[in-house]
């Protein structure tokens, strides 16, 4: 499965998930309506006034209407209030279970380490870097990721992963968590607490109305009200019972799709095996000992706590693990116990194994090595549409090392100041700096206008460290410090974004470069400031489209191409494979910068096939003349960026 047929397939899942939400509503409403019913032809007055059961249905018709409503009104405001609670994304639900944000300062190897895997997956999956959470009071092994969309995306880890898995086991479990992103399933998660917990609202109405009789005197009058009570409180946990169920079905398909995704992309399953056999054999398992752990159970690595089988939120352990070893043995459980009966030392076991890489340690056999290069920045290999597209949100193990290259070769003072949030606006300053000394020095006037002389000083010294990088290294500098912006206020980013677009045009004119950085910026920073309102999958159809796709294809083309005739013969050969052989003029894109812009927002509208079949032509289209330079590679990343479909970084296979 693909990374469209994930996101059409969660899509489905979550248009059945509102469905039967709606029927376990409709369920609640009719058995409650029932119980009301119940009380009415059992009311004292009507049976000595002589009413038949019809009569007095008819007479207190409107008591019903009244009734239904209000518990259909209580269950889809107690949803939307919840749904409403997490509309800031993944960070609201990492912070209700205790999770403590890694600081940019931090000097625990473990936070560090887990940094470093989660930037290196980031960078592999062409998805933003997001929040990393630690869950400190947790001391089974789980994690789980959270948000609506990669932009907001939040990563939380518990301790016991921390201190009992070694790093290749680490990045099994941080990639499984990053299949989740890729695969469209946070979105659906978040909206499953929202409705169940609409559903849970009227069994805990009905258990507070009885806790508000233990005081009442009236013994007589009170019965009735006490046993419409129980049965409401019965009645929501009966909706409670069904809602799991609901929830588990889905849980258990996204969690094998993610088993199966994190294993294709490190290439290998003995990382991903032993952190689940660890799981199984430890005493704390991947248990979660925070009360709220229900509500996000289906977002666990592991179970988080003890379900029976009809409402597991995951596979069987065992059955997981077998899939990945088909050797392993439920009674090699005992043998794993013994061996981590005591504490061990992961940091000194990865050393000892060679596997400390992103801690800033440095081996006898790391150290004598020369480092292999990074690719380079032209490259002469052509590359095929379909597999470019077959390769969004599914990144592999060559897309890891690379990664691994890009993030390691980055400058310690470059990293440090792009995860603190006093500073990461400043290496994005330093990023567009004109190699012109006057429009650089009229750069750096705006620059301390909005933030001051230290702005300016720092900016000047993070650039000296730009100057070094590779092409390649940019982009992925700027999404590392894409976190710490995140944690600024509206007006801040506002600002900032003010701030960026005079400095991109301080020469009258804005560089491809420039272009594809505010972009970025603005869909995967701007974009976390509303995430419930971000989609990923839309339902326009490629013929709906031709003039924005007109224009995208002229300008890539261009960017792709050195002379007109051959941006020409690229540009014909992308629309005739979505639009057949008819000849279509290619539009003048001279003015490509503030069109191009709205272009892609009405394309990020496409249906899922339409974005597959786009991305294959797109890639046609600047590739026609058998070579593809990195600016042409980071204008064609944006591109699927806008349509929030994460292109990991190597494109030739």
């Amino acid at each position: 499965m693909n990374f469209f047929e994930a996101q059409q397939q969660a899509r489905q899942q979550s248009k059945r998930l509102v469905l039967l939400f709606v029927l376990a509503v409709i369920a609640i409403i009719g058995a409650i309506d029932l119980v009301v019913v119940a009380a009415m032809l059992a009311n004292a007055d009507d049976a000595a006034a002589g009413l038949t059961a019809g009569e007095t249905l008819a007479q207190h018709a409107s008591t019903l209407l009244a009734v239904s409503l209000i518990v259909a009104a209580v269950i889809a405001l107690a949803s939307l209030f919840k749904i409403g609670a997490l509309r800031s994304g993944g960070a609201a639900v990492a912070q209700s279970l205790g999770g403590t944000l890694i600081s940019a300062e931090t000097t625990n190897p473990h936070h560090r380490r887990l940094r470093n895997v989660v930037e290196e997956i980031a960078i592999a999956s062409g998805v933003p870097v997001p929040e990393i959470y630690v869950l400190e009071q947790e001391s089974g092994i789980n994690a789980f990721a959270a948000g609506y969309t990669p932009a907001d995306a939040a990563i939380a880890v518990t301790r016991g992963a921390l201190e009992k898995l070694k790093r290749d086991e680490l990045q099994g479990v941080i990639a499984h968590e990053f299949s989740h992103v890729l695969n469209g399933d946070m979105r659906l998660n978040i909206r499953l607490m929202g409705l169940l917990f609409g559903i849970l609202v009227i069994g805990i109405i009905g258990r507070k109305i009885l806790e508000g009789m233990r005081h009442a005197r009236d013994s007589k009058g009170t019965v009735p009200i006490f046993l419409i009570a129980l049965a409401i409180m019965i009645i929501g946990y009966v909706g409670v019972f069904f809602g799991r169920w609901i929830k588990a079905g889905v849980s258990r398909s996204r969690e094998y799709l993610a088993d199966a995704s994190a294993v294709q992309f490190t290439r290998q399953t003995v990382g991903l095996a032993g952190a689940l056999k660890k799981v199984g054999g430890l005493p704390e398992g991947s248990k979660i000992e925070n009360p709220e752990v229900e509500e996000v159970s289906h977002m666990l690595f592991g179970s988080g706590m003890n379900f029976s089988s009809m409402f597991a939120t995951h596979p069987p352990l065992l059955e997981r693990i077998q899939r990945l070893d088909k050797s392993f043995k439920a009674e090699q459980f005992a043998a794993i116990a013994k061996q981590w009966s005591q504490p061990v030392d992961v940091l000194a076991l990865d050393a000892e194994l060679g596997l400390d890489q992103g801690l800033g340690l440095e081996t006898a056999a790391t150290s004598a090595a020369a480092p292999p290069p990074l690719p380079d920045v032209r490259s002469d290999i052509a590359v095929q549409p379909r597999s470019v597209s077959n390769h969004v949100g599914a990144p592999k193990q060559d897309d890891f090392a690379t990664a691994d290259l890009i993030q390691n070769r980055i400058p310690p003072l470059l990293l440090e100041a792009a995860r603190a949030q006093r500073s990461a606006d400043r290496v994005i300053y330093a990023l567009l700096l004109d190699a012109n000394a006057d429009i650089r020095a009229r750069q750096l006037a705006m620059i301390v206008a909005h933030g001051g002389a230290e702005a300016q000083t720092e900016t000047l010294l993070l650039r000296e460290a730009v100057e070094a990088l590779h092409p390649m290294q940019r982009m992925p500098l700027a999404a590392i410090a894409f976190p710490a912006l995140r944690r600024h206020p509206r007006p801040w980013l506002q600002g900032f974004m003010q701030l960026l677009d005079q400095l991109i045009h301080a020469d009258g004119q804005q560089a491809l470069f420039e272009f594809c950085l505010a972009r970025l910026v603005a869909i995967h920073v701007m974009e976390a400031l509303d995430p419930a309102r971000a989609r990923v999958i839309g339902r326009r159809k490629l013929v709906q489209c031709e003039a924005e796709i007109a224009l995208l294809f002229a300008v890539l083309a261009h960017a792709g191409h050195d002379s007109t005739v051959d941006a020409q013969r690229g540009f014909q050969a992308g629309m005739q494979l979505l639009y057949g052989q008819r000849s279509i003029a290619m539009p003048d894109s001279s003015d490509w910068h503030a069109s191009l812009v709205p272009a892609l927002s009405k394309l990020d509208q496409l249906d899922s096939a339409g974005k597959q079949l786009l991305i294959e032509a797109m890639v046609t289209t600047i590739s026609h003349d058998g070579r593809i330079a990195v600016a042409e590679a980071e204008l064609l990343r944006v591109a699927c960026a806008a349509l929030h479909c994460p292109l990991p970084p190597l494109l030739a296979r």
